[in-house]
């Protein structure tokens, strides 16, 4: 199929208008998948970033409603946690009362880390938190994440973290998360973690470990996040 844009028509709005048009005319009928980001940015000729705004107008339009996707994701009390908001937006969605206190906020070097990212730079910023239920005090989680150095992220932990979120101080910066990897597993936590968490050196967590990319391809962030299980569990759809 050839789909040629307008001269003067928005590449987002033209694309949402073709979607619309096969929607209406049966050719994607009630309940069929749309093709993935990529297959659609490869159909237009478009970056993912594109793709998301045409599949946004068609979400506000009523025509299509979009999820997690096919894939492995976290849940919190069997609620999805979607951080693409950031972690503790998606956790007080999913019901969480978390509690966050600060660990560290601080430019470190990590040799292992850089190689392994493939990065010639062994700086970092280094932002730890650990988050307990506000209740009652019980363990939810500990958050690591490393930033690789860039300009527009040196000055963080002097100025400190815009409204408590990382999130929303990378995209301050210009930094936007577009794809990634994740890898999860089950650790017994170290007596450093126990403390910080305040529960039994032993105790097993979930241990996920995700490196995020921007759209063209940076290291954006490399998070390794500790769960208790009471709460987390990974969710598989297929």
């Amino acid at each position: 199929m050839s789909d040629k844009f307008e001269i003067g028509t928005g590449k987002p709005e033209k694309i949402a208008r073709i979607l619309e048009q096969e929607i209406r005319s049966g050719l994607l009928a009630l309940g069929d998948q749309l093709e993935s980001e990529s297959a659609l940015g490869r159909r237009f000729a478009v970056s993912r970033a594109t793709v998301r705004k045409s599949l946004s107008q068609l979400v506000q339009r009523g025509l299509i409603k979009t999820s997690v996707g096919i894939g492995s994701f976290v849940t919190f009390d069997g609620n999805v946690v979607a951080d693409e908001a950031g972690w503790t937006k998606a956790l007080r969605k999913a019901g969480a009362n978390a509690l966050t206190r600060t660990l560290r906020l601080e430019i470190v070097e990590d040799e292992d880390l850089a190689q392994k990212l493939g990065l010639e730079s062994y700086e970092f910023v280094a932002l730890d938190r650990a988050r307990t239920d506000a209740s009652d005090g019980h363990a939810i989680s500990i958050e690591r994440s490393r930033i690789p150095m860039m300009p527009e992220i040196e000055n963080l932990p002097v100025r400190g973290l815009r409204d408590g979120s990382l999130h929303s101080s990378l995209r301050e910066a210009g930094l936007v998360p577009d794809h990634g990897e994740e890898w999860i597993d089950v650790v017994p936590l170290g007596a450093d973690d126990a403390e910080a968490m305040r529960c039994s050196p032993g105790t097993m967590f979930l241990r996920t470990c995700r490196v995020i990319r921007t759209a063209d391809g940076r290291v954006m962030e490399h998070i390794t996040s500790l769960l208790n299980p009471t709460h987390f569990a990974l969710h598989r759809k297929f």
